[in-house]
């Protein structure tokens, strides 16, 4: 039996209400995506626009120019091997492929600022550019740039050259991941978006403690309560 009916009926409106609104979220009404996709990409781009990293690479990259260093890198097959040299060709270094060990010589400050051009061409959507450049798809070209960076990073560590690496590792991770991760998502600035924002800070903060009344409304009207004995 129904203890309080208006207290479970206003449970059970609470609820119904709260149902209503979690379908809405889940529809594509939001130029043909649902509210978490639309609030993931949005708060995707505030971040892109905080996390821009490359000038400051650069200046750490610079007193490395001249800096010649010959590594020795055992990518995963033959095929990204050819691929890397490719890439490390670009920078004027010199090459050597084995199956799948990229041999090379060159100037490592030269080669993280190529590879530092290619995740700032990235950063801003300039895929096209990347992709013309080395004849394959930009993604990969980033993907192949992480995948030598962590190998240049143990081959210089084995020549304890350990500042070297540090750099090598800062560029793998600041610039290459942050490229690669937020490639094709448009920057925003958190004071073009501010109303969006704290709308869906506080909405979140509403919605959580709506589903909570509605329960406990509900089990009220049922007559269960917390008693102390």
């Amino acid at each position: 039996m129904i203890a309080n009916k208006v207290t479970f009926s206003k449970g059970v409106g609470l609820l119904a209400s709260f149902t209503f609104v979690f379908v809405l979220i889940f529809t594509p009404i939001f130029n043909g995506q649902n509210g978490l996709e639309y609030l993931d990409d949005l708060y995707n781009s505030i971040s892109k626009g905080s996390a821009y990293y490359i000038p400051k690479l650069q200046d750490e990259v610079t007193p490395l120019v001249g800096k010649t260093v010959s590594l020795n890198l055992k990518m995963d097959n033959s095929v990204q091997a050819e691929q890397i040299a490719v890439l490390l060709n670009k920078s004027g270094a010199t090459t050597q492929v084995s199956n799948s060990t990229v041999k090379v010589d060159g100037d490592l400050g030269n080669i993280l600022n190529l590879c530092l051009n290619d995740s700032d061409l990235m950063y801003a959507n300039n895929g096209k550019e990347v992709k013309e450049a080395y004849g394959f798809d930009e993604r990969l070209v980033l993907y192949n740039w992480w995948a030598a960076s962590k190998l240049m990073d143990k081959e210089l560590k084995k020549q304890k050259l350990f500042k070297e690496a540090k750099v090598v590792t800062t560029v793998q991770k600041k610039g290459l991941e942050t490229s690669y991760n937020y490639y094709k998502i448009k920057p925003e600035k958190i004071s073009s978006k501010w109303g969006i924002v704290m709308f869906s800070l506080i909405f979140y903060v509403i919605y959580t403690l709506w589903y909570g009344f509605a329960i406990m409304f509900m089990f009220e009207g049922w007559g269960l309560r917390l008693e102390e004995h």
